[in-house]
């Protein structure tokens, strides 16, 4: 989850000409991993970006869904170019824009990384990562948690380096928590928590995920109240257990919850929430 920016040539801003991106593509690992969906009824619109898409919550302005393809293999270091813009294929007033971090402590938190759709090709790895710049791939974070999160943004990574293989596949799926009780603030609701899960093919086991959630609820009231930050201990990651991801997002995983590597028959004492404070405490086997 970034801030920005430079802006790109008007070359690579393209999205709005021809047809959209195919976006999100659910057999990417080989096997049908389709993208979560709501369990409660939302008004949403699916919007498809290079590698990656976005299920945006109409009422909330903020999306409910993300789901984006990442190859290790092919994974490029691109230089960091990008200008936060507004989707055009939804109205204005459906999506949270520039006005709600103007003149305040909150930051334009990317919800798919910009670095995980850039891989491939060069001049498609360069336009996907340009592409991660739409306000509906944005939400709102408390400046001092964008500013320190290494944990949070690295969690993909540590995935990729656990599995110690160079082409290993992810698909990464992460979204703001849109609860009842999240505070109003010029028009939105700031989201008190965020969720993240990856999944990946295991060459013994198959189909393997797992969940995180982070906590910013200490620190968004201070903001709305436009007092000053806390010290930065008030953010906190956790380790999930699916079936909890589920219930708390009110997202359906579909057959990623029996593939969570918290509930394999050898993780049957591990709680369900696991604090994290370095990669070291996540648990992947």
């Amino acid at each position: 989850m970034e801030e920005a920016l430079s802006a790109p040539p008007a070359a690579e801003m393209s999205m709005d000409a021809g047809p959209p991106p195919a976006g999100y593509d659910a057999d990417f690992l080989g096997v049908d991993v389709p993208l979560p969906s709501p369990t409660a009824p939302r008004s949403t619109a699916l919007l498809g970006y290079p590698r990656f898409s976005v299920m945006q919550d109409l009422d909330r302005r903020l999306a409910v869904v993300t789901g984006v393809n990442i190859d290790g293999a092919t994974l490029l270091d691109i230089a960091r170019s990008g200008s936060w813009r507004l989707e055009r294929r939804i109205e204005r007033d459906q999506q949270a824009g520039p006005d709600v971090y103007e003149r305040n402590d909150l930051d334009r938190g990317h919800l798919v990384r910009r670095r995980d759709p850039g891989w491939g090709e060069r001049d498609e790895a360069r336009a996907a990562t340009v592409a991660t710049f739409v306000y509906t791939n944005a939400a709102p974070q408390v400046a001092g948690f964008n500013q320190s999160k290494d944990l949070w943004l690295g969690l993909e990574d540590h995935v990729l380096e656990y599995a110690e293989i160079q082409d290993l596949r992810l698909s990464v799926f992460t979204a703001p928590v849109l609860a009842a009780a999240d505070p109003p603030y010029r028009g939105i609701h700031i989201p008190l928590r965020f969720w993240k899960v990856a999944a990946w093919v295991d060459p013994d086991a198959g189909v393997t995920a797992t969940g995180f959630v982070l906590d910013q609820s200490e620190l968004v009231a201070p903001v709305v109240a436009a007092r000053a930050v806390p010290p930065l201990g008030a953010f906190r990651t956790f380790q999930v257990a699916l079936a909890e991801i589920e219930e708390l997002a009110a997202v359906d995983l579909g057959p990623l919850v029996a593939a969570d590597i918290l509930s394999a028959p050898g993780a049957r004492d591990t709680p369900d929430w696991i604090p994290l404070r370095t990669p070291a405490d996540i648990r992947l086997g």
